[in-house]
């Protein structure tokens, strides 16, 4: 129930809000305030769930975070803003909630929440400019993936770095650095949870990671990311972030919440890098064994742990043919990759994965008890090894422990068998070339996110919202409760949008069009006809579900119309905005020829697009591992893949697609859909009808 003073914070902050903005109220932002203060409030733990789908204009920022900040402190829970992308986290504290706060007039301790991967280590900061004052590169080798071997850029880079950390001009954020890091060079900068030594590092005072985790503790609204809390979430919930039930979520673009749980609960494992990696921590051993060797009980530890790696090298090498035979005698079309059916390795493989498990249980047991003895000698300002040495094999043995456990989450998942009725894993092998050397990749994953979120996040947290401007698929949200497990006691509405579509925009489809999915007729048809749709002197939106049919169109067009054009690939997406708006501010005509990227996510306001053109409706071909077994499972329990996947996915692709038409209230313009699919196949009615309101003008 909500309570009534509570209930009057809110309401005040809006009219305060909408006076301080000169706006009106919007219905469909109110109807979202409603809903997530119902939601949150409910008696029953099982109804704290609101998803609201609020289309572009409705203002769900506000609407989220008007409703939830009060009713958080009052409950005194924590709210965690999840985004999808870094970029709208940064625009989330920096921008949104600050001015959200401003007009009115609250007080609320907020902070940004990022992965460790995006802070500068301190310590490795100081190893890099020593190994650089010592020109010794092989000091870093125990990182099998890196090499440190800087040149005299990046060895200027990192000098620059110290000094501004020192003098406190930088907070060790790679977001907040004002040039482009190489990737390389950052991952020498950075460790995982394993290689952190915590309280016992000697910059633990001066660390931006942890200064940042200290801001935590006495926010009341964090922003984060949907990656960290599903690594929170993968750890038991309260290991990052506060403990779920202390915590209000609220999942922005929550349309891609389902796929990143997926992501981020697979599992991969390269068999011949695995056995190289072993080998090379067998040398390691050997070399660290005599710098500790007054540490008894370590010196007992290494050998132990070494002769475990060289047997499970044994039993990698033993599999890798196992897995080669299955490779060889695919059947499917796909080059260089074999999907295991049903998810079922066979006996073969699922008995040399059992005997890895049990083996690689044991040795990560080892590992352990390792760097247990390493924190504590750490310490000990009397330990007989100097701390650089220490902190060094430290960092070595968090990286052994990290791999080792990635090992051991996709060999115990392989040699599991499937129990009647359970959904499969997805489990495929494939080839990799790195450098000239071939490795077979051996990889396993749930092919949907359901069961884990439902036992995880919907059934431990306080209370959770997840909007987006699309979560319903062909008008229903079946297909994201599908994929994200979300209970039917959740509380599902769309609220109204802020635009007037049928007098703002009008939608497509010719009446010469060609089936998208004749595919030489289709392209011809695109490249006889681009010219003119495209708008002169403002921006078109050129969409392709084919990176292939993209640059087969593209090179076929006039030297005149390419000279208009910028192609995705020909510069970086951001690079591509700029130029496409610095042309339109100069009153030329521009076209940005896309994919899927440039369909979810870019805000092209006013005259940057008048008009989206979308080459094809957006079906997924089913030829990848995820999504052949989620079809196999489907249709082995008596569904049709193409209406219970392919087409809700396309119609969701295809609302976000045109989408990118209207961005505020004030823009015009026209869809336009090049497949006349739309009209020819029965379910195009289907399409069509879950699409924004424009008018229409078809075939």
């Amino acid at each position: 129930m909500l309570d009534p003073d509570v209930r009057e914070i809110i309401q005040q902050g809006y009219r305060t809000f909408l006076a301080s903005r000169e706006l009106s109220p919007r219905l469909g932002q109110k109807q979202m305030i409603a809903a997530v203060a119902n939601a949150v409030t409910h008696e029953d733990p099982d109804k704290r769930i609101a998803v609201v789908e609020a289309g572009t204009g409705t203002g769900k920022t506000v609407g989220y975070l008007i409703a939830a900040l009060p009713l958080a402190r009052a409950l005194k829970k924590t709210v965690v803003v999840a985004t999808g992308t870094i970029a709208l986290q940064e625009q989330l504290i920096h921008k949104d909630l600050p001015e959200l706060l401003a007009a009115c007039g609250w007080d609320y301790r907020c902070a940004l929440v990022k992965g460790r991967g995006r802070y500068a280590c301190n310590l490795k900061l100081e190893q890099c400019l020593d190994g650089i004052k010592a020109k010794d590169a092989g000091l870093f080798l125990f990182d099998d993936e890196v090499t440190f071997n800087p040149n005299q850029q990046t060895e200027s880079l990192f000098r620059e770095m110290s000094e501004a950390l020192a003098d406190g001009s930088w907070d060790g954020d790679r977001d907040s650095w004002e040039t482009r890091i190489q990737d390389l060079e950052w991952r020498s900068l950075t460790i995982d949870r394993r290689q952190c030594a915590g309280r016992r590092c000697r910059f633990v005072n001066q660390c931006a990671f942890f200064n940042a985790r200290n801001e935590l503790e006495e926010s009341e609204c964090i922003i984060a990311n949907h990656d960290l809390v599903m690594a929170d979430l993968a750890l038991g919930g309260g290991a990052i972030l506060p403990p779920p039930e202390d915590c209000i979520y609220i999942f922005d673009e929550g349309h891609r919440l389902g796929d990143t749980a997926v992501r981020h609960f697979g599992a991969e494992c390269r068999v011949n890098s695995s056995i190289s990696f072993l080998e090379r921590l067998q040398k390691q051993c050997k070399g660290q064994a005599p710098l500790f060797a007054k540490d008894l009980a370590l010196a007992e530890q290494l050998p132990r742990i070494e002769r475990d790696a060289g047997k499970i090298s044994e039993l990698l090498n033993f599999a890798y043919p196992l897995l080669q035979q299955s490779l060889e005698s695919a059947e499917q079309p796909a080059e260089g990759r074999y999907r295991f059916a049903h998810g079922d390795v066979g006996a073969a493989i699922r008995d040399i994965a059992g005997q890895i498990t049990l083996l690689t249980s044991g040795w990560l047991g080892r590992l352990e008890v390792l760097v247990d003895t390493l924190n504590s000698a750490m310490g000990d300002k009397q330990y007989p090894v100097a701390m650089p040495d220490l902190e060094l094999f430290y960092q070595q043995a968090g990286s052994w422990q990290s791999r080792a456990e990635s090992l051991l989450a996709l060999w115990d998942r392989l040699h599991r068998e499937l129990k009647q009725g359970d959904m499969p894993m997805a489990c495929w092998l494939k080839l990799e070339d790195g450098g000239g050397n071939i490795d077979i990749s051996v990889n396993a994953s749930p092919i949907q996110a359901a069961e884990l979120l439902r036992d995880r996040l919907w059934g431990s947290c306080y209370a959770a919202v997840v909007t987006s401007a699309t979560l319903r698929a062909l008008g229903s949200f079946d297909t994201l409760k599908r994929e994200t497990g979300l209970p039917n006691s959740a509380h599902f509405m769309a609220v109204a949008g802020a635009f007037d579509y049928a007098n703002a925009a009008v939608i497509r489809v010719p009446k010469d069009a060609v089936e998208g999915n004749s595919i030489e007729d289709h392209s011809r048809y695109i490249v006889d006809n681009l010219a003119s749709l495209v708008a002169p002197r403002c921006g078109t939106l050129v969409l392709f579900s084919s990176r292939r049919q993209m640059e087969g169109v593209f090179d076929e067009l006039s030297n005149d119309l390419q000279k208009q054009i910028l192609i995705q690939g020909q510069y970086s997406n951001r690079e591509m905005i700029r130029l496409h708006k610095e042309r339109i501010d100069q009153g030329k005509t521009s076209v940005l020829l896309g994919l899927a990227s440039f369909a979810e996510g870019v805000d092209l306001p006013g005259d940057y697009c008048r008009h989206v053109v979308i080459a094809k409706l957006p079906f997924a071909v089913p030829d990848e591992p995820l999504q052949e077994a989620l079809a196999e499972w489907i249709e082995d329990r008596g569904g049709n893949s193409f209406f219970d996947i392919s087409l809700p996915v396309a119609s969701l692709r295809l609302i976000q697609a045109c989408g990118r038409l209207l961005r505020t209230e004030s823009d015009s313009g026209t869809v336009t859909i090049l497949d006349k699919r739309l009209i020819t196949k029965r379910y195009g009615a289907q399409l069509l009808n879950a699409l924004p309101p424009f008018r229409r003008e078809i075939g």
